[in-house]
């Protein structure tokens, strides 16, 4: 069988993007399927202050906030930032002070220069808090353990300056729930395996932790408070090296949190951290940009080949040899990261992912408006 230059010159195409497919695949997200969990520490550490900002939050603040009070841990605080909120959250607050001694309110006021948003409202929250080591949740997050707050401690090493947390979506029955889901499982094994081979350039802040020194020294987020998000991720990206970063992804300590419920919200959230995703290092932008594009490729290129008479059967074989790499480990990534009923439907999913990737993208060229609530 002979192939013309064009079918030559597709199908190496194919091959190029199937091997830095791979790169990513085995090279990079393998360390996180082959990451040994730590057993957490037996005995609390240093106090630690837990940062929660919340605006309009009075129904998720009832529900969830108790647990964040209830963990395993002799001696934290926990600093609520009420963000202007007008929902009830002041009279919640303040009915909670009565019962939690180690509640600390940090009320946002009114006021046009205070139009910063949640990066504003977790700078009140830093430089109210009383200890040098910061826990960051979400008020509609709920810890799995009561020994989250012992996973999430400041590690014994002095050089560790920030952990990076995972916080999965609680399980839903749409398919709106199931690509939040999966597409957050990218999202965290992409950070976590980038983390542990020494380029660490994002977190969450659902379930994130650092030096409150760290904060300050580095002037927090005046490189970017103009940017609606990136509080967590921009934060992580600029300050986080291979030597003061370390994971932590012990069952125990995973983050629930409630998934958005229409897919305009979603696209709200996405269009967020695509906007922060424009600063990022230089590197960190390419290693990124250049996965989801190969990707795309990838998937592009073994449709039209497939469609050829002469490179069909190739298409297909590389096509097949690229699942059954992938499910060798992303099943198993699955399973470790709360999401294992959806390694059922990896494929599907993964295709899913890949054109709302494209539509997002193409959407945040567009629309520019954002805000955190």
């Amino acid at each position: 069988m002979e192939f013309n230059i064009l079918e030559i010159c597709l199908l190496a195409a194919l091959l190029l993007c199937f091997f830095v497919q791979l790169y990513y695949v085995l090279g990079v997200h393998l360390k996180l399927a082959t990451y040994q969990i730590k057993e957490l520490p037996g005995a609390a550490g240093e106090p630690i202050s837990v940062i929660i900002c919340a605006r309009n939050e009075a129904e998720n603040l009832a529900k969830y906030l108790p647990a964040v009070f209830e963990q395993d841990y002799s001696k934290f605080e926990v600093i609520v930032v009420n963000d202007r909120s007008w929902d009830g959250t002041t009279d919640l607050l303040e009915e909670m002070g009565k019962r939690y001694v180690n509640l600390k309110v940090v009320h946002v006021p009114e006021g046009e220069k205070f139009i910063a948003g949640k990066k504003f409202a977790v700078t009140m929250g830093i430089k109210a808090a009383s200890y040098d080591w910061l826990v960051f949740t979400d008020a509609d997050c709920l810890p799995a353990s009561k020994s989250w707050l012992r996973g999430m401690q400041q590690p014994d090493s002095s050089a560790t300056q920030i952990v990076l947390g995972y916080s999965p979506y609680f399980k839903k029955r749409s398919l709106l729930n199931a690509l939040i889901r999966f597409e957050t499982f990218f999202t965290a094994v992409n950070y976590l395996s980038f983390a542990l081979k020494g380029m660490p350039y994002m977190g969450v802040g659902r379930n994130l932790a650092y030096q409150k020194q760290l904060f300050f020294k580095t002037k927090g987020f005046a490189a970017h408070m103009h940017v609606p998000s990136g509080d967590d991720d921009l934060f992580v990206n600029a300050n986080a090296t291979a030597g003061n970063t370390v994971i932590q992804i012990n069952p125990e300590t995973h983050v629930w949190s409630e998934p958005k419920t229409t897919f305009l919200s979603y696209l709200r959230q996405k269009k967020r951290h695509v906007g922060a995703g424009k600063l990022y290092k230089a590197k960190h932008k390419f290693i990124l940009s250049a996965q989801i594009i190969v990707q795309f490729l990838f998937y592009a290129l073994a449709i039209t080949l497939a469609c050829f008479p002469h490179t069909h059967i190739a298409a297909v074989s590389v096509f097949l040899l690229s699942i059954i790499v992938r499910c060798f480990v992303y099943p198993k990534l699955l399973h470790r990261l709360n999401y294992k009923e959806l390694k059922w439907w990896f494929p599907i999913l993964d295709i899913i992912l890949m054109l709302f990737l494209v539509i997002n993208a193409v959407l945040a060229v567009f629309v520019k408006k954002v805000q955190w609530k």
